[in-house]
């Protein structure tokens, strides 16, 4: 039965009614009660995001289940949420629920996944030429990489959708890869991910245009791997069994860990993709991006493990079977709360691509989780009426940067970057290139903007802008230069954001770890009265380069992208930089910004613009 368009327009102006009362009664100009005594979804845009992608209300989970759809150009994003939702975009600006009321389209209850869906990754020309999912069936709770794995808790099931992704059937027969390779004790066998690749057809003698998935999980006392396997038919129903073509040993690292984490105990939401100098190639260089679940301790696990969201690039060798071998690692978001990065290929022939004339990509997206993994006990879930979301859509690539000084910083092993050219005391330095979607940088950018005038800083302290955001839906652009004096000081320099005389967040750089900062310490008042809200410090690893110019050399300018999206904090720099985090500023007047120095030597300041304003990423929600 339908309602009729009164009805609707009613219920619409309660709605909004509720959402003012609830609002109102919140004093964001007065110190923060304990947040977890109020009301239930009082919370609900205290620290929403606007152009970001989550569902209507509840938590979100892992992106999964991308795809462009070959018959309308459009690009679907899913997620977790009781199952698997999702929206599409043709803009990777704005997006539309495949649901009305942004319920999945795929749920948990059947005859191979009781329990729960888990993540799964579309073929989309499969099954009849529709989309076919092939995705993680559940039958067993709990599973966690540091407890005894129950066979069979874990296949990998297909569903088939008929209505252009709103819904995904599964088909009536049982899993089509049953259980973990034999006699292996594993940690986890998850999160299928489908792919093509030129470079494995070679390999491996296939067919042209064949389809692989890498199944992510590790094998108890030996480490995390990837399950490699072969479609072996045309309707998907059978796949070869490859083996273990990525194997690393429990616990250790690339390189000493400083520049890209560690390997873990598991590997979670592998995506193998291949790259050049313009994005997504299939005859371009392999890569992948994966979640790896580590622990501090050196050998026995720990239940509270720690997240990493990392990249690898590497070599595909054959010989008694297919291997890969990574030469470069790093970090794909250097964030606490960043993890389960999923993407798919966006073809120029997309309606995204088409529109802004951009090549073929590979596009992902990294999951925020809202309550640390669900560590951070005490955070006002029901008052929020939602948790977490996914950070802006990034554009992968492998990245050059040219005329670097062939010296000590460009040659530093287990390092996330490699020589790529060698010529009179110079080099080119490659890795990979993480930054924000073209099309969704210039919808960011297009907002009202003003130009802060650049100047140099040497003394302590903050100096407040001319021109403040009066909102805290902003984004602030801008280069900062340093001597070469600045290597291995003291000298910290950058911005104070979402402040007052109350709470700020500092952003800068430190010379004397090569870091990018986010001191949060006294971001939130609200972390102050209500426990689960983090306060803990955000830091990821940059080096600047000395870089050959004129005859002379000059550290590497540091190029900052800073989006404060409410409550979201991402912070890009370089083209090979991301950090991401929470910043849950409470008082209403905390949009402040302010130069910031510190420390012994100068700072010059250029090209320094804010953005305010921010889009709607969800025009046809209420």
């Amino acid at each position: 039965m339908k309602l009729s368009s009164a009805i609707l327009v009613f219920l619409a102006d309660r709605a909004a009614s509720a959402v003012f009362s609830r609002e109102a009664s919140i004093d964001y100009n007065s110190a923060p009660p304990n947040l977890s005594t109020l009301a239930n979804a009082t919370l609900f845009d205290t620290w929403r995001p606007r152009a970001h992608v989550l569902p209507p209300s509840g938590k979100i989970g892992d992106p999964c289940m991308q795809y462009t759809d070959p018959k309308t150009g459009l690009f679907h994003v899913g997620w977790l949420h009781d199952g698997i939702a999702g929206a599409t975009t043709d803009d990777l600006v704005t997006y539309k629920d495949l649901r009305s009321d942004g319920s999945p389209s795929i749920v948990a209850g059947g005859r191979n996944d009781p329990l729960a869906v888990f993540d799964g990754s579309v073929i989309p020309n499969g099954i009849d030429g529709l989309p076919t999912l092939l995705y993680t069936s559940v039958s067993y709770l709990p599973i966690h990489w540091s407890i005894p794995y129950t066979r069979g808790s874990e296949t990998q099931s297909l569903a088939v959708s008929y209505d252009g992704g709103r819904n995904f059937t599964k088909l009536g027969q049982g899993p089509v890869i049953p259980s973990p390779p034999f006699s292996l004790n594993v940690t986890a066998f998850r999160d299928p991910y489908v792919f093509q690749s030129p470079a494995l057809d070679s390999a491996l003698n296939s067919t042209q245009n064949t389809w692989y998935t890498a199944i992510s999980g590790g094998v108890h006392n030996v480490g995390p791997c990837q399950f490699l396997y072969r479609q072996h038919d045309a309707d998907f129903q059978y796949w070869e069994y490859l083996g273990q073509w990525w194997q690393e040993s429990v616990n250790t690292t690339w390189g000493n860990g400083d520049w890209a984490g560690g390997w873990g105990f598991n590997f979670e939401v592998g995506n193998i993709f291949s790259l050049n100098e313009e994005g997504y190639s299939a005859d371009g260089e392999l890569f992948m991006t994966l979640g790896t679940e580590g622990s501090e301790a050196p050998i026995t696990p720990k239940v509270s493990s720690i997240h990493d969201m990392l990249w690898v690039a590497g070599n595909i060798t054959k010989g008694d079977s297919v291997t890969f071998t990574p030469t470069m690692a790093g970090v794909l978001d250097w964030g606490l709360s960043s993890y389960a990065a999923a993407g798919k290929i966006l073809p120029a022939t997309s309606k995204a691509s088409s529109e802004s004339g951009a090549p073929d990509r590979f596009i992902s997206y990294v999951w925020l989780t809202g309550d640390l993994f669900e560590l951070a006990t005490g955070f006002p879930t029901s008052q929020q009426n939602w948790t977490g979301a996914l950070l802006l859509p990034r554009e992968l690539k492998v990245q050059t940067l040219p005329n670097v000084v062939d010296n000590e910083l460009a040659r530093e092993p287990g390092s996330s970057w490699r020589i790529s050219r060698e010529a009179s005391g110079q080099v080119d330095v490659e890795s990979m290139g993480i930054s924000v979607a073209r099309e969704t940088y210039n919808a960011l950018t297009s907002a009202p903007s003003t130009i802060e005038r650049g100047r140099t800083l040497s003394e302590v302290g903050d100096l407040a802008f001319k021109t403040s955001p009066s909102s805290k839906f902003f984004v602030l652009t801008a280069n900062i230069s340093f001597p070469s004096s600045a290597r291995g000081s003291d000298l910290q320099s950058g911005f104070r954001i979402l402040s007052s005389e109350l709470e700020s967040t500092y952003i800068y750089y430190q010379f004397s770890n090569e870091s990018v900062i986010i001191d949060r310490s006294n971001t939130s008042a609200a972390a102050k009265t209500t426990d689960g809200i983090s306060s803990d410090n955000e830091a990821g690893r940059l080096r600047l380069f000395d870089i050959a110019q004129d005859g002379a050399e000059k550290v590497e300018t540091l190029e900052l992208t800073i989006v404060a999206d409410n409550g979201v904090l991402e912070v890009y720099a370089n083209g090979r930089f991301a950090l991401s985090t929470w910043a849950r500023s409470w008082y209403a007047n905390s949009t402040n910004i302010s130069f910031f120095h510190n420390g012994v030597g100068e700072a010059t300041f250029g090209n320094v613009t804010v953005f305010e304003g921010l889009y709607n990423a969800w025009p046809q929600r209420g």
